[in-house]
């Protein structure tokens, strides 16, 4: 197979050495017709521009006349009106007309000339006009009556018609460049289209030869390909049992635990507490060993509610006497009182067995840390929703978000949030951006075992009220 390919290799390379060389043609073709009908294409539009701007000093040139023959015959300013128009429109045009032709050109010289006699059409009727108005009849009417303003009309007229002409013969010269770049490309690409045949013809027959060559190969490598997507499908499997065992460990963990914290250490914590009461009632009036004991008793009570806060933390004991809607009102108005933020909880009752009631109550905790160290919020709002098929739970605040597209690859805590919503055959879904904000929302379904209310029995009604936060 590899002689084979050897063999067809250079063949191959000089088959596209051929495609690319009759590419490369044809651009050159497509570009040098492309820039020829562009430059004259472009000179056509001059040329139009040309015709058009002499057609409007034509016009404007009768406009003046007319206005200044009408005041002359009828007396009438009004007259004026279009007459002052077409004059300030004509320097206008002569303007433009005299950059229209490079200089020396038989055409600015033809230009020029028009430049004189439309100026001594206008000083003819400007000096009419001027006469009428200090009503020198006679003198306005012997103008009139001369042929001097058909005279410099005529001479308007021929200088105008020859560079008409001119910008027409140019503009049939520039079509007929055109039609020849045309005519060049075409046959241009022709040939070249001829000669990409004959390259793809020698590619096709060459590349046909490979493509079977080569078949044997694909497969062995497809075959490869299947066994190491086996093996990724399996260790993943693999990786995600476990991860779903070290969860279950850990929480396995948390309550020993928990309970050993509250035997254990409750139990110390207690008889403490008693030994200092009965040491209290002994020491009697002794101001300075009664404020030491106060202090230690103090310092007791402080160590029993953190010891609960720990438990609680740990493995929730009102997940499993109150229900799950309890113990979120509970989780919310801890994290409210210790944070300083507003919580608002809407939770309706939910019909949940106690593994995925705990899923749901460590995904709600797990995102309240989050807020509490990153989000910068002032207000969280946590809702519980009961679908026929499904649950579903929003964490929602007002901080200052984060770009979901790069979170770093340590941060493993909405991993560990997703790995344990999936691992209940759950779905898992974070919206974020920056300033806007945070949404998690998590769609846990519901077992066709599930029992018909809360763990414990309970089901409170849904509450929609914001936790309390605890005053100094």
């Amino acid at each position: 197979m590899t002689a084979t390919r050897a063999w067809l290799l250079p063949r191959m390379a000089f088959g596209l050495a051929l495609a690319a060389l009759s590419a490369l043609a044809l651009i050159s073709i497509n570009e040098t017709g492309y820039s020829a009908s562009t430059r004259a294409l472009a000179r056509i539009d001059d040329h139009t521009r040309h015709r058009n701007t002499l057609n409007v000093l034509l016009q404007r040139v009768l406009d003046a006349e007319t206005g200044s023959r009408g005041f002359l015959l009828t007396g009438d300013e009004r007259y004026l009106e279009p007459y002052n128009r077409a004059v300030a429109e004509i320097d206008v045009l002569l303007d433009t007309l005299s950059d229209a032709w490079p200089a020396g050109t038989p055409e600015a010289a033809t230009t020029g000339q028009l430049a004189r006699d439309v100026q001594r059409k206008l000083a003819e009727m400007d000096l009419s006009v001027r006469m009428r108005k200090s009503r020198n009849d006679n003198a306005w009417k012997f103008v009139l009556m001369t042929d001097v303003g058909k005279e410099h009309m005529d001479a308007i007229r021929k200088q105008a018609s020859r560079l008409i002409d001119s910008a027409t013969a140019s503009m049939a010269a520039s079509r007929d460049q055109v039609a020849s770049s045309l005519l060049f490309a075409r046959v241009g690409i022709a040939l070249v289209a001829l000669a990409a045949l004959v390259a793809f013809h020698l590619y096709l027959r060459q590349s046909t030869r490979l493509k079977l060559a080569g078949e044997q190969q694909q497969a062995a490598l497809q075959q490869e390909r299947d066994q190491l997507e086996a093996q990724v499908r399996e260790r993943t499997a693999t990786l995600a049992e476990l991860a779903t065992h070290l969860q279950q460990v850990r929480e396995q963990e948390r309550g020993h635990l928990a309970r050993e914290l509250h035997d254990e250490l409750g139990a110390l914590l207690t008889a403490a507490k008693l030994d200092v009461a009965r040491l209290k009632s002994r020491v009697g009036t002794q101001p300075e060993a009664a404020e030491r004991l106060a202090h230690l008793t103090e310092t007791l009570n402080s160590g029993i509610a953190l010891k609960r806060r720990i438990i609680e933390d740990l493995r929730p004991s009102s997940l499993a006497n109150l229900g799950l809607t309890a113990s979120l009102e509970i989780l919310a108005r801890g994290f409210s009182e210790r944070s300083g933020l507003e919580v608002t909880t809407s939770l309706e009752p939910v019909t949940l067995d106690e593994d995925e009631q705990l899923t749901l109550y460590r995904l709600v905790q797990e995102s309240l840390t989050n807020v509490g160290k990153h989000a910068q919020a002032r207000q969280v709002e946590i809702s519980v929703a009961d679908f026929p098929a499904h649950v579903e739970v929003e964490i929602r605040d007002d901080g200052k978000g984060f770009d979901p597209r790069f979170v770093r690859p340590s941060s493993h805590g909405l991993a560990g949030m997703r790995h344990r919503v999936q691992a209940a055959g759950g779905r898992l879904t974070v919206s974020a951006a920056p300033g806007a904000g945070t949404r998690i929302l998590a769609a846990l379904p519901k077992r066709a075992g599930a029992r018909s209310g809360e763990s414990a029995g309970v089901a409170p009604q849904p509450t929609n009220s914001p936790a309390p936060v605890a005053s100094s």
